[in-house]
């Protein structure tokens, strides 16, 4: 992909914690759809974000940790590549982990565009994981986290446990729900992992470090 007149800066953030087992090769092939999309020859090659101060793509072997902070110019023809490499990590990752990716539109300028204006931006929650268990627990936690945060402005956390609980009662339906279509060979409603987008008013801050 030529970084020339690239729509967007696309920024992807993210940890996944992988199996003791993962060697460099392994986490280099299933990254190749990232590395390969920036135009390198190698994940080595490709680590490093378009931002300096962004710690890019790293491999921290003692804790067989996988961080993400790292920033490539595209297009939409990048979500193909997000899709690939979801699909490789699944296959490395020790527990089911989030990874945001947010595209930033680079034609939009806020101060100079009228007040009805809105740009292309756009943000991904991404989940990669061993199994669909993993995916969704990782997607319960955070979205009960969310509730939580919202729901404390109004009431005591000591008077939420019953919305947790029926948080639990769907993502348990949903599980079931999961299983058996793959016991009857149809595709699960809903899906296994996937991903959560949103369009903003209010551009999306870049992570600082």
């Amino acid at each position: 992909m030529s970084s020339y007149n690239a729509a967007f800066e696309i920024h992807v953030h993210g940890q996944v914690l992988l199996r003791a087992d993962v060697t460099y090769e392994q986490l280099q092939d299933a990254l190749r759809p990232l590395w390969a999309y920036a135009g390198a020859r190698s994940l080595t090659d490709g680590e490093g974000s378009l931002y300096e101060e962004e710690p890019g793509i790293q491999f921290d072997a003692k804790e067989h940790l996988l961080q993400m902070c790292w920033t490539v110019r595209g297009d939409d023809d990048f979500r193909q590549s997000l899709d690939d490499m979801c699909m490789g990590l699944n296959e490395l990752a020790e527990q089911g982990s989030p990874i945001e990716v947010t595209f930033y539109d680079t034609e939009f300028d806020e101060e100079e565009a009228p007040a009805e204006a809105q740009s292309r931006d756009d943000f991904l929650m991404l989940f990669v994981g061993p199994n669909p268990a993993a995916i969704m627990q990782v997607q319960r936690d955070l979205l009960v986290q969310d509730v939580i945060n919202m729901m404390e402005r109004h009431f005591d956390g000591a008077e939420l446990g019953g919305v947790v609980q029926e948080i639990d009662k769907l993502f348990s339906q949903r599980f079931e729900a999961l299983v058996s279509s793959l016991e009857l060979g149809k595709p699960p409603r809903g899906g296994s992992g996937g991903s959560a987008s949103g369009h903003g008013g209010n551009r999306r801050p870049r992570h600082l470090h």
